[in-house]
C-alpha cells in the first residue's frame, strides 16, 4: 500500500512525547501489512524508543522476522503495551524496559535486563529521541539543551558501551539519524545538532568495532508521521507536515522499518560505516 494520507492534517497538540493513539491518520506501524520472510530468525534484538512511531514499526518487522524484543521506552505504558501485543501475535518474546535514558543508570540498566532475559543482545536499534520547536535561539533554556543531547546522543553512547561485551561478530547496532543531519531545521536547532553528532559517531563507531566483526550504520528519516511530531510542533508545521518533500506527504513508520530488517539481518554482513536516506525523496549526499 502507498495511497497514505497527505496533508493537510488536523491540529492535534499533545503533552510531550506524545501518545500514538491520539493520532489522527493513524500511523501505520505495519501492524496490518508488514509480512516478515525468517530474515531474522532467532536473533534478539533491544529497541529505544519502541512504545510507538519507527520504534514500534521496527519491532513490529523484527518480531515478524523472528527476532525476540526488548522494547524500551520512557513512560507511554499504554503504547508500549499495545507493541509488545503485535510482537507477541507474532510469536516471539518481547520484554518491556520503561526508564529515562537520559540518566546513565537506565542505560545500563535496560543492557543488564535483556541480557538477563534473553542471554545476548544481536541487534541494538538506539531509536529514542527528544525533540521542541523554537524560533529563536533565546527560546531554548540550557536545562532543555542538555537534555537534548542526554537522550539523543549520550544515552546513545552509554548504551553502546553497556551492550558490547554482549554482543558477538556478527552482530548489528542501528542508530537513527535524521534528514536534518544534513539539512537542518533552523526551529530544531537543537534536535538537528545531535542528529549530526549521531551520523558521526555512527561512521566513527563502525570503524572501531569493525575489529570486532560488529556491524554500524544509521538510518536518516525524513518527515514520519509519529507522535513526536504532533507533540512538539505547531498546528501549522502538523497540518502541512511532509508536504514539502517530491512525495509530498509523510512517511509512515512501515516505510522506514524495510531498511532496519536489511541493517539487522546477515545479508547486510558487508554494510558497515554507511546511512541511509528514508526522505520521501530529499537528497542525502
Amino acid at each position: 500500500m502507498t495511497d497514505y494520507p497527505r496533508p493537510p492534517f488536523a491540529p492535534q497538540a499533545q503533552a510531550v512525547p506524545g501518545t500514538q493513539k491520539k493520532m489522527e491518520p493513524y500511523p501505520d506501524c505495519g501492524e496490518k501489512s508488514y509480512k516478515g520472510s525468517g530474515r531474522l530468525a532467532n536473533k534478539i534484538a533491544l529497541i529505544t524508543g519502541a512504545d510507538s512511531g519507527i520504534g514500534r514499526a521496527v519491532a513490529i518487522a523484527f518480531a515478524r522476522e523472528g527476532a525476540d524484543v526488548a522494547i524500551a521506552y520512557l513512560d507511554e505504558h499504554e503504547d508500549a503495551k499495545e507493541t509488545a501485543r503485535w510482537v507477541e501475535e507474532a510469536g516471539r518474546q518481547c520484554l518491556l524496559l520503561p526508564g529515562d535514558i537520559a540518566q546513565k543508570a537506565n542505560c545500563q540498566a535496560l543492557v543488564d535486563k535483556t541480557v538477563e532475559q534473553f542471554g545476548r543482545i544481536d541487534v541494538l536499534v538506539n531509536n529514542a529521541a527528544f525533540q521542541m520547536t523554537h524560533e529563536t535561539l533565546e527560546e531554548i533554556e540550557d536545562e532543555e539543551w542538555v537534555k537534548t543531547f542526554d537522550i539523543n546522543i549520550t544515552a546513545m553512547f552509554r548504551i553502546c558501551k553497556a551492550a558490547l561485551p554482549h554482543m558477538q561478530a556478527g552482530s548489528s547496532i542501528i542508530n537513527t539519524s535524521s534528514v536534518n543531519s544534513d539539512m537542518p531545521k533552523p526551529t530544531l536547532l537543537a534536535y538537528a545538532a545531535t542528529k549530526g553528532a549521531i551520523a558521526n559517531f555512527t561512521g566513527g563507531l563502525a570503524q572501531l568495532l569493525g575489529s570486532k566483526g560488529i556491524r554500524v550504520n544509521s538510518v536518516a528519516p525524513g518527515p514520519i508521521w509519529t507522535p513526536l511530531i504532533v507533540a512538539t510542533m505547531p498546528d501549522e508545521d502538523v497540518q502541512s507536515f511532509g508536504s514539502e518533500t517530491p512525495l509530498g506527504r509523510p512517511g509512515q513508520p512501515v516505510e522506514v522499518a524495510p531498511i532496519y530488517v536489511l541493517l539487522a539481518s546477515d545479508e547486510a554482513s558487508y554494510i558497515s560505516g554507511s546511512r541511509y536516506a528514508v526522505t520521501g525523496g530529499k537528497p542525502i549526499l
